[in-house]
């Protein structure tokens, strides 16, 4: 059975055409052509191509792997590494297991 085509809000749409810019001008400041990219990250030149076009098709180990060849693969780890909301909502549940002790009164 076929799976139903992934539908994506026009803004992750452009999030995604964005990132696959940035990676073909990566592979162009390095004066590298695509088919020898293609090549170093073991996949074929039409899925590079797809990977410029920012293709939602295409699997985030395809996406690494071309990273990998332009040695930006460590820029992976930006992903949701600043998740401000998360902590804000992490923090929001922390309960104090314990009370402070109380003063004396002579304190």
């Amino acid at each position: 059975m076929a799976k139903d085509p992934l539908v994506m809000l026009p803004r992750l749409r452009q999030l995604l055409a964005q990132a696959g810019e940035n990676i073909r001008l990566a592979r162009l400041r390095r004066k590298l052509s695509t088919t020898r990219v293609a090549e170093r990250a073991a996949i074929s030149r039409n899925t590079l191509h797809a990977i410029e076009q920012g293709m939602s098709t295409v699997s985030l180990g395809a996406y690494l792997q071309v990273l990998f060849v332009l040695e930006l693969e460590k820029s992976i780890l930006q992903l949701a590494a600043n998740d401000v909301l998360g902590r804000k909502l992490q923090d929001a549940e922390l309960i104090v297991s314990t009370r402070a002790p109380k003063q004396s009164p002579s304190e």
